[in-house]
């Protein structure tokens, strides 16, 4: 089979015509191109110069094989440059899951980052509950996740990026969605309550657990879902009402009437961004590097307090490796 070097060789004498100046343009000798060419004609069976002592002719044939020697060419110069940017992280591709309710607060920011500094990368995106977001990070088909926590595997890093409100949602008509009166934890005393999934949407579940007992509640759980918009498409069609993240009010749906809490819930909703520690995509690390300068969350939406991993690790150590504790600690 011929090779890059012969089909560089022919280009040469093609365009030049003269085995001399083909040479000295490749910067070679004479007799090793002759050879090249000679070898390339023998490999494909057919004359592509028509020689004689004062002149050098393409062929038919070889004037059909320069048009494709000169694509392949092309094409493994692609290929090299193609190489050479994915290894720096500057092409090929990175997958970025996130939650429903994080398309309306930190997904934005985190896209006009990547754009940012990966601008000929290609952002690939997969709507995932948090519970399939982990092991798709895990296995490495996922590169990153907008997730709730805990993030409890070892394999995983990650740190906090948002923080909101829990606000209530209620059917329009419904007695607490009066304006007038303050509402409080105690109003979901006996309310149909439309609650989330114990497994896929976990931490809803234990979060708002843990806000009635403190409250002393016990709400009547109607139905459990995993997704906000199907909750609320529940509240408004009047079959109980809940409690969603205020970023859900950018959903605006039909019949359902949104009332903050009085006081303010003392257990607000939390977002991180968890990725594989061994994790070896090159876009990765400009992309988390680009995120420590610049908080994901988009304008107008909730601010991370917590911030990216920090430039200036000490020598050997991972510059975007987190700690847990220290992302607790400053969520407190």
């Amino acid at each position: 089979m011929y090779t890059l070097s012969q089909l560089t060789g022919f280009i040469a004498v093609a365009e030049e015509l003269h085995f001399g100046r083909a040479a000295a343009r490749l910067r070679m000798t004479q007799p090793p191109l002759s050879r090249q060419i000679q070898l390339l004609e023998n490999d494909l069976g057919v004359r592509l110069f028509d020689r004689t002592n004062r002149s050098v002719e393409l062929t038919h044939a070889g004037r059909a094989f320069l048009v494709e020697a000169r694509r392949i060419i092309r094409q493994a110069e692609h290929a090299a440059l193609a190489a050479r940017q994915v290894s720096a992280g500057e092409a090929g591709s990175i997958t970025v899951g996130f939650t429903a309710a994080s398309a309306y607060t930190a997904l934005g920011g985190l896209l006009e980052a990547a754009q940012e500094a990966l601008p000929r990368v290609e952002v690939v995106l997969r709507e995932m509950v948090t519970m399939d977001q982990l092991e798709a990070i895990s296995e490495g088909t996922l590169d990153l996740g907008l997730v709730r926590p805990p993030i409890t595997r070892p394999d995983l890093d990650s740190r906090l990026v948002a923080r909101e409100p829990l606000v209530a949602a209620l059917p329009a008509g419904h007695p607490l969605a009066e304006p007038d009166r303050p509402l409080r934890v105690a109003d979901f005393d006996g309310q149909r309550f439309i609650m989330y999934s114990p497994i896929e949407a976990r931490y809803f579940h234990e979060l708002l657990i843990s806000v009635f007992r403190a409250a002393g509640v016990a709400p009547v759980f109607a139905q459990y879902l995993s997704q906000v918009h199907s909750i609320l498409g529940l509240v408004g069609g009047g079959w109980g009402v809940a409690l969603v993240p205020s970023a859900a009010t950018r959903l605006h749906p039909e019949d359902v009437v949104f009332r903050p809490l009085e006081p303010p819930d003392p257990a607000p909703v939390e977002l991180c961004l968890a990725w594989r520690k061994s994790n070896d995509n090159p876009a990765l690390r400009p992309l988390l590097a680009r995120l420590r300068r610049d908080d994901p969350a988009p304008r107008g939406g909730p601010r991370s307090r917590v911030p990216l991993p920090a430039s200036g690790a000490s020598a050997g150590e991972d510059p975007f490796a987190s700690s847990h504790a220290e992302a607790a600690e400053a969520a407190r």
